[in-house]
């Protein structure tokens, strides 16, 4: 209408302006004179007739320019008079023109708007009220659809006053990924490796995945891992009886597995880093950290350090880039410290099982080694499950002696214990996702309980969250090779995609 209203001003105009001209005086009318120094089209020059004489002078003709003056006035006063009304209609119509292309591209970013905020409810599920008719057919996948005539029963325009919403940072995927707090990759993992003198695999069925490796697939596991960014392993070896002692002492005999494999993989990776576990229990005859007293089950500190210390630097020569003493025996750390640099192995790393507790997560662990305790348990040694701020007495000694990371264990159970070690010591921390932990996941999922994926790879960024710079874990292969994966589930989250 208001496009129909502009175009019938504008004619109106024009047809005003045509008749102003039909009814001006022949004198005014124009007139076409030849000029002479022109020729051809350019030649027609239209002038106007008034009847003056031409170009009076002031002085000779004034009375006859003054004579014609009334005429003059008349006719430039209808002339003033129709004019204006003709620009006042084509004013008119332009300005209706106007409204009419400036209404419409309004009326476009109204709905454009409109679209925008169905999206948006569509999205925060904040929609409610009528169903919208235009937002029908655009359901997103697996919201089941309303019966017909269905309404919330809500208060129409229902609106909290909350200032502060929480839920706006996350809303999206790109907006919750540059707010992540806690960052996860393949050099936050250590791979543990079960290895023994046979020359074939054996695997472990309590830890599904898992198996004691030969020489040849010890090598294999670690080009694998290299390949998924893990550069990184630690050592546990399953001793054979006829090896076991009550003072363990194959644990630091030149030929012992341990040190052939250190060999093996550091001759093949020169560039990886090797930890090395330090306990007696592999090759203790009575499955303990330490050496038993026979009659009165007492397991004995002093001594039982005195084996460490020389396990450690058995290791150390063949390679060992970090000791790991997991015994829980008091004073370890020093004498281990001391036993190294004594040996010129200043450069060798202390990895101490700080906060070690006895816990029934093991399980799986010890059907890998064979290394369960023959009478007993741990308790008097180990951590008791109850306790966290015990954990702070074993930071200060552990520091104090020499230690250069330290570990909690396990992991997932003792989210609390591994912040206690970050917010009270500046050294890095260690956290062990034990083999309980790991076999908990591998049943559930086979079972079809949860998705191994997601469930493996939260636990370890829950792990990091707490304050855990590295983490031991038997999903570190895996785990690796999932977050890497460009079309995986990790790789859509982590890049705000998902």
């Amino acid at each position: 209408m208001a496009a129909l209203l502009g175009a019938l001003a504008l004619a109106t105009a024009s047809f005003g302006i045509q008749e102003l001209y039909a009814a001006a005086p022949a004198k005014l009318q124009p007139s076409v004179r030849t000029s002479a120094s022109t020729s051809g089209a350019m030649a027609r020059l239209p002038t106007f007739q008034t009847g003056l004489p031409p170009a009076p002078r002031l002085a000779a003709a004034e009375g006859t320019l003054l004579s014609h003056t009334p005429y003059l006035a008349g006719t430039q006063a209808g002339l003033t008079s129709q004019v204006i009304l003709s620009l006042g209609g084509v004013f008119a119509g332009a300005l209706a023109l106007s409204y009419f292309f400036s209404r419409r591209a309004a009326e476009a970013a109204i709905g454009s708007w409109a679209q925008a905020d169905i999206a948006l409810a569509a999205v925060t599920s904040e929609k409610t009220g009528e169903q919208n008719p235009e937002a029908q057919g655009k359901r997103i996948a697996g919201i089941k659809p309303r019966p017909a005539g269905y309404k919330h029963d809500v208060t129409r325009g229902y609106q909290l006053e909350e200032v502060s919403r929480p839920r706006r940072n996350r809303r999206h995927p790109a907006i919750r990924s540059f707010m992540r707090e806690t960052q996860m990759s393949p050099a936050n993992f250590i791979m543990p490796l079960f290895i023994h003198d046979e020359d074939y695999d054996v695997p472990i069925n309590a830890m599904p995945g898992c198996s004691r490796l030969c020489a040849a697939s010890v090598l294999k596991e670690v080009g694998e891992c290299v390949e998924q960014g893990v550069n990184m392993f630690i050592l546990f070896p399953k001793v054979s009886d006829e090896l076991k002692t009550p003072d363990g002492r194959q644990c630091y005999d030149p030929t012992d597995i341990v040190m052939r494999t250190l060999k093996l993989i550091k001759g093949a990776y020169p560039d990886v880093v090797i930890c090395t576990d330090i306990a007696l229990d592999p090759y203790n005859t009575d499955g303990h950290d330490g050496i038993v007293d026979e009659y009165t089950g007492v397991i004995l500190n002093d001594i039982t350090v005195e084996q460490l210390c020389k396990q450690a630097v058995a290791q150390a020569r063949a390679g060992s880039d970090i000791v790991a003493p997991s015994d829980m025996q008091d004073g370890r750390i020093g004498a281990i410290r001391d036993a190294l640099d004594s040996e010129g192995f200043t450069h060798v790393s202390i990895m101490s099982y700080c906060a070690k507790y006895a816990s029934a997560f093991y399980g799986p662990f010890r059907e890998a080694l064979d290394s369960n305790p023959s009478f007993g348990d741990k308790a008097t040694y180990q951590m008791d499950p109850a306790n966290r701020r015990e954990a702070l007495r074993e930071i200060e000694l552990d520091e104090a002696e020499g230690a250069d990371i330290l570990m909690v264990k396990p992991a997932i159970a003792y989210l609390d214990v591994i912040l206690t070690l970050k917010e009270n010591s500046s050294l890095p921390i260690a956290a062990y996702q034990v083999s309980g932990e790991y076999s908990m996941i591998k049943a559930a999922a086979e079972a079809g309980f949860i998705d191994e994926q997601k469930v493996a790879l939260e636990s370890l960024l829950s792990i990091r969250r707490a304050g855990a710079d590295v983490i031991l874990t038997y999903f570190a292969k895996d785990a690796s090779k999932w977050m890497s994966d460009p079309n995986g589930w990790w790789q859509k989250r982590m890049s705000g995609k998902a």
